[in-house]
Formats: structure tokens, C-alpha cells, sequence
């Protein structure tokens, strides 16, 4: 009976998997490791920025490429671990997108040595008892430094109302707290919520659609 997909073939995964296949045999593995020891510590990146830049010399990328290599390697590894994947499984489902065989090799040879202590260090840590319950936005134009230039950078802004299991309050009215802007308010009665501002230019919302993207693609596999 064939082995149902867990890492599905998205437009961000075949072209990762595209990248990852091309990338130094030698080095490959040792960045596994790094990626693997801290995929616990979701506060921490794997790498700081002086040690993503030499990454992008060793492998030869962009700074994009790496990104998108770093995210997909965390993503295989933490699927690897919610699974609880054997390594012979694991192996397969990592020849089911086309991963080429030194890659798999390596991925399978980490996942040996260090998958079991790292499936321990998840099941040990601390979740925040955390919950998103409102979302809003709002588009802004902003000009131009310079008093000669006529552009305009659009930004848009992203409200997060998020709850604790504990809050007790009853939140006052979104629409009251944010104006015109859009939002998607469920129900918060009973609940004090923290609001969370971010503001993206096109590039960073790009990159932000792109995550939601690969976290979708992560729920759709658990279901």
C-alpha cells in the first residue's frame, strides 16, 4: 500500500527542492546538523546574519535562495518530528519530492543520529498558551524622503488581536479600537486582548504570503 505524502509538492517546495539538490554534497550535511540542533528553540534562529552571509559563499546563493532553503529544511525536519517518521519512511517520503539521493542520504543520516533526542526536546518544551482571535489591516501610502521625488511606498499594516487561556475581561470593540480598517473579529467576549501591529512593504508581504503558504501546506499534510 503506498505511504501517504507528508511533505506536498508546493510551488516553494519544488523550487527549494530544485536549489537543495544543486547545493555542496560535502557541506550539506553539517548544515543539517546546525538546523536540527535548534529546531526546538523557536525563539532563536539557526543562524545570525554574519553566519547566513557565509552560508550564501559556501553554497554559492542569493540571499533569497538561502531563505527559502533554510525554511524548507526547518519544515522537513519539523514534520519529520511531529510524524515521529522512521527513517526508512522518512526516506521515502524525501525521494517522493524528488530530493536527489546525497540529500536524502544526508537528511536520513541526521535524522539517526539526533532525531529521537530532538522529538524528546519537542515533546519537553513549553507551548505558550497563546491564541490568535482577531485580525485587521490597513493600507498606507508613504512618501518619499526626498521633497523632489513623487512616489509613493504603500505599507500595509496587520492588527493581531491575541488572547491568553486565563484572560477574564471582555475586550473592547475592534471596530471601535481601529476605524476603517478591514478586519476579521470572531467572537472575544470574555477575553482581554494583546494587539500585535506589524508593517510589511510589498517585498516582506511577499515573503509573509510565502510562509502562510508552507504553514497551509504543514496543515494540510496532519489532515
Amino acid at each position: 500500500m503506498a505511504t501517504t505524502a507528508i511533505f506536498k509538492e508546493t510551488a516553494s517546495i519544488k523550487q527549494a527542492v530544485s536549489i537543495i539538490n544543486d547545493m555542496d554534497a560535502g557541506k550539506f550535511p553539517r548544515l543539517l546538523s546546525r538546523i536540527l540542533q535548534k529546531l526546538h528553540l523557536k525563539a532563536e534562529q539557526s543562524f545570525n546574519e554574519e553566519e547566513e552571509e557565509k552560508l550564501q559563499a559556501a553554497f554559492s546563493l542569493d540571499k533569497q535562495s538561502l531563505k527559502l532553503v533554510l525554511e524548507t529544511i526547518s519544515f522537513i525536519l519539523e514534520q519529520a518530528v511531529y510524524h515521529n517518521l522512521k527513517t526508512p519512511v522518512f526516506r521515502q517520503q524525501l525521494e517522493n519530492i524528488h530530493l536527489e539521493p546525497s540529500k536524502t542520504e544526508a537528511f536520513a543520516n541526521v535524522w539517526d543520529n539526533a532525531g529521537q533526542e530532538t522529538v524528546e526536546k519537542f515533546r519537553q518544551r513549553t507551548l505558550t498558551p497563546k491564541k490568535l482571535e482577531t485580525t485587521a489591516w490597513q493600507l498606507n501610502l508613504q512618501m518619499a524622503q526626498s521633497t523632489q521625488a513623487k512616489m509613493k511606498s504603500p505599507q500595509a499594516v496587520l492588527e493581531l488581536g491575541v488572547s491568553t487561556e486565563d484572560t477574564k475581561v471582555k475586550s473592547p470593540n475592534l471596530s471601535e479600537q481601529i476605524g476603517t480598517m478591514g478586519s476579521h473579529s470572531p467572537n472575544t467576549e470574555g477575553q482581554n486582548l494583546e494587539k500585535i501591529f506589524v508593517e510589511f512593504n510589498h517585498q516582506e508581504l511577499l515573503e509573509f504570503y510565502n510562509k502562510l503558504e508552507t504553514i497551509q501546506a504543514q496543515l494540510d499534510s496532519l489532515t
